[in-house]
């Protein structure tokens, strides 16, 4: 009871980072001396995982990986699908330190043998994140990571992954097909407006009003060339900055503080003011 109504919630709180590593301490303390309190505790860390904050992700996937060390083969069974499914959003993740962090498990023996026993569960769920973030993700690291957890899942089991490979093409070709049919009933409602009597005193509807309420996931042509048009203004615009400014500085990610030792540094002040010089103690 102490663990999941006391230790559990500790992890909501926003200065997580002063504690984490002693209370991820204390959790797998738990889990070793009583394995059948590995399920509540990963739905308890699901249930709490941050959404908006990236280096306290990378926190939980820490403390995950401790207790995945430690757990069961009989209690992973049990939370994998929800486990991994979380684990695929990590992958999706834009923060390439989270990402990295998630694929980081790939690299853990005891973890990769739970995944060998089950990938036939584990890698569908992991599939599709991890095809669409080797093409699609930003940050080159991440492709290299994500290429080496492909590769593994192939290894373990060839046939499975050539079924997934199909399956999410498959996928990826009914969404293509929903999307054509969705602009082919767009048409047909466009050709019975057409057939109003009304519609001529409706169709010099003002270049400006554009039909905002009426947002679709395909562009018209109208959009592209408006879109090709602020990408050539912002890239004409970048070069001139970057001609003008030589000195490029790299961006730096931000690290998270810690506010009792911001709250020390700004309190400190300097001995010299208190001890005499020489000169006066003579």
């Amino acid at each position: 009871m102490f663990l999941i109504r006391v230790l559990l919630p500790l992890h909501k709180v926003k200065s997580l980072s002063v504690y984490h590593p002693q209370l991820a301490y204390c959790v797998v303390q738990f889990l070793e001396k009583d394995s059948s309190l590995t399920e509540p505790v990963i739905i308890g860390l699901l249930k709490f995982w941050p959404k908006t904050h990236s280096p306290k992700e990378v926190m939980f996937l820490n403390e995950l990986e401790e207790i995945l060390d430690v757990i069961e083969p009989s209690e992973f069974v049990k939370v994998m699908e929800p486990l991994f499914r979380q684990l695929a959003k990590c992958v999706s993740s834009p923060h390439f330190q989270v990402a990295e962090r998630a694929l980081y498990y790939w690299n853990n023996e005891y973890i990769m043998s739970l995944i060998s026993d089950n990938a036939a569960k584990i890698l569908p769920i992991m599939f599709p994140a991890l095809y669409k973030n080797s093409k699609n993700h930003w940050n080159k690291t991440i492709h290299g990571l994500i290429y080496n957890a492909l590769k593994l899942f192939m290894e373990m089991n060839q046939k499975l992954f050539d079924d997934c490979t199909q399956q999410y093409k498959a996928e990826k070709q009914k969404g293509k097909f929903k999307l054509k049919e969705r602009e082919e009933m767009w048409n047909k409602i466009e050709f019975l407006a057409k057939q109003n009597p009304q519609y001529i005193m409706y169709r010099t509807v003002p270049a400006s009003f554009n039909m905002a309420f009426m947002e679709t996931d395909t562009p018209t042509a109208e959009d592209i060339q408006l879109l090709k048009k602020t990408m050539e203004t912002e890239a004409t615009q970048i070069s001139k900055d970057i001609k003008k400014d030589k000195i490029l500085l790299r961006r730096k990610s931000e690290l998270p503080q810690d506010v009792y030792t911001i709250k020390a540094l700004e309190s400190h002040k300097r001995a010299e003011e208190y001890l005499t010089s020489n000169k006066e103690a003579l």
